[in-house]
């Protein structure tokens, strides 16, 4: 293994600098940030009782069953609720919805569906995003939510998954009759646990609440907002008064000195300077060695020399969100004060052509001395993430490496928009990062990383080509995993069909900027990372 490299002396604007963590919010009225200020809504926790008017939200199980709250509201009604429900023929099926107006005393009752399934975190947070969807349009100043389950932190989930599933960016609308209404008002979380859940959630999930909008925000603003300098001056504001957290930024002169070619091969071209941040955030013992997060952070992709078509070219502003989600994953352990010690690595590039911009044809010369021959400027991401991998393993000797990515095309094809590919040579790591998505909804399908690929990417001039031949998402993958080191437990994810939503999104990711990745490796760190649980990745293969 190479010798450690000596820190780089970053620029005075640069500089690490600590942070103290801020105080936290009440522990029972808790204001969440997923709206504009004059339209957030304050999050109660409050024993389980149902009232006796207002608008109000009640789980049904498959069948809509005579139970609970929703046999108490059907009373109070007068059977109003019950024929409603017959009219509409609503079965309650999961993540299905009934949004009746005027049911006998109240002003509207929302039906949410959790179908048979048992009931389990991710069903409480999916049952929370349709509360949230709900409250981002609702003009009613107060919502109770009607949970009568005995579920541990049952009403934490639910409030969790209701600031993921009320998320609205509206920084650059202007205010028009038919814009969605902003509402200044409370959501009360009924549940027997009472009061309990707003501790509960005040120093677990707010703070992923917080980092997912952190993500959201950045992947959702344009590129002539967010861009590498800007992107590197949000992220200090994010993490001003966090403890334990150090930041570090390579500038271009830096990246010259430690002969980072990938990432300065895709940053020539543009007028924005690359960058190169490390978030540091040491949470656990002293001396541990940190979990390292990856990311690639492609402000906007043109292509390059190798230009794509104009259509849809507008969406290339996310192709930084992988940059964005391990920020907002550290991020996430910093504000709940998690006991690991991990780093976010973000390569920040924006990809222009011009007559500075790298060729088709260039032979690239890496940090670790590696080199490659450019066969797409379109490839970009890979090259970013050979400087950015190679010096996370240098400079931190992390215990394991996962990058994140908006990488191929060919991953949407083959998984769409229900999965990110998952690749790793480690089995130990790759099932808990599958398992960690699972429980946290944001799930990985493994694929195969094959030997073979490595002659899909043979080059006759240099060690290796960034593309060509028979490319793929696998062949991408391996690209990367040319500059992990012998023995290194790491994952690649691409993200690519994930990161941004056309659609209606899905009951705690709406249309546009998912962050996805920040509850994925939240949930990884949670399970398998934390006060030694789960059994440790390892550097077998699979």
């Amino acid at each position: 293994m190479p010798p450690r490299l000596p820190s780089v002396r970053p620029s005075a604007d640069d500089r690490a600098r600590p942070f103290r963590l801020a105080a936290m919010a009440s522990a029972v009225a808790l204001t969440l940030l997923a709206l504009p200020a004059a339209a957030q809504r304050t999050y109660v926790f409050a024993p389980y009782a149902v009232p006796r008017s207002g608008t109000v939200v009640v789980p049904v199980r498959a069948g809509v069953p005579d139970e609970g709250a929703f046999a108490a509201l059907d009373a109070a009604s007068g059977g109003a609720l019950r024929r409603a429900v017959v009219a509409s023929n609503y079965r309650g099926a999961a993540d299905t919805q009934l949004d009746l107006p005027g049911i006998g005393a109240f002003d509207r009752v929302l039906l949410v569906g959790t179908g048979s399934a048992p009931v389990t975190p991710r069903l409480l947070e999916d049952v929370g995003g349709r509360v949230g969807h709900a409250a981002a349009r609702s003009r009613s100043p107060r919502i109770d939510v009607l949970w009568e389950g005995a579920e541990a932190d049952a009403g934490a989930h639910i409030a969790f998954g209701a600031a993921l599933g009320g998320y609205r960016f509206d920084t650059y609308r202007s205010q028009s009759d038919d814009a969605p209404p902003q509402v200044a008002g409370t959501v009360v979380v009924r549940t027997p646990a009472g009061e309990a859940m707003g501790r509960v959630f005040d120093r677990q999930w707010l703070p992923v609440a917080e980092a997912v909008k952190f993500s959201r925000d950045l992947v959702t603003e344009p590129a002539n907002a967010v861009y590498p300098e800007t992107f590197v001056a949000r992220t200090r504001e994010a993490f001003a008064g966090k403890a334990n957290v150090r930041i570090e930024v390579l500038d271009v002169p830096a990246m010259e000195r430690l002969g980072m070619g990938g990432i300065l091969a895709v940053g020539k071209g543009s007028a924005r300077p690359p960058r190169l941040m490390v978030v540091r955030y040491d949470g656990g013992r002293v001396g541990d060695a940190p979990l390292a997060f990856v990311g690639k952070g492609i402000t906007f992709d043109t292509g390059g020399i190798s230009i794509k078509p104009g259509e849809n070219m507008w969406r290339m502003k996310y192709d930084m969100t992988g940059a964005a989600s391990v920020t907002g994953a550290v991020l996430a352990l910093a504000g709940r004060g998690a006991p690991v010690n991990a780093i976010a690595v973000a390569a920040l590039a924006e990809n222009m052509p011009s007559g500075t911009a790298a060729r088709p044809g260039d032979v690239i010369t890496t940090m670790s001395g590696k080199t490659f021959e450019i066969m797409s400027t379109d490839a970009e991401g890979r090259m970013v993430l050979s400087d950015a991998v190679w010096y996370a393993q240098q400079q931190y000797r992390p215990r394991l490496v996962v990058d994140v990515a908006t990488l191929t095309g060919s991953i949407v094809t083959a998984l769409g928009d229900e999965y990110a590919g998952l690749f790793s040579r480690d089995d130990a790591l790759a099932e808990q990062l599958r398992t960690a998505g699972e429980r946290a909804g944001e799930d990985l399908w493994r694929m195969p990383l094959h030997p073979s690929y490595a002659k899909d990417l043979a080059s006759p001039i240099a060690d290796l080509r960034n593309g060509g031949g028979r490319t793929g998402a696998g062949t991408g993958a391996h690209f990367i995993g040319e500059w992990i080191q012998p023995g290194m437990p790491w994952a690649h994810l691409d993200i690519a069909g994930m990161a941004w939503r056309e659609d209606t999104g899905t009951a705690t990711s709406p249309s546009g900027a998912s962050a996805f990745g920040v509850r994925l490796l939240d949930r990884f760190v949670r399970d398998f990372h934390e006060h030694g649980a789960g059994a440790p990745a390892t550097g077998a293969g699979g």
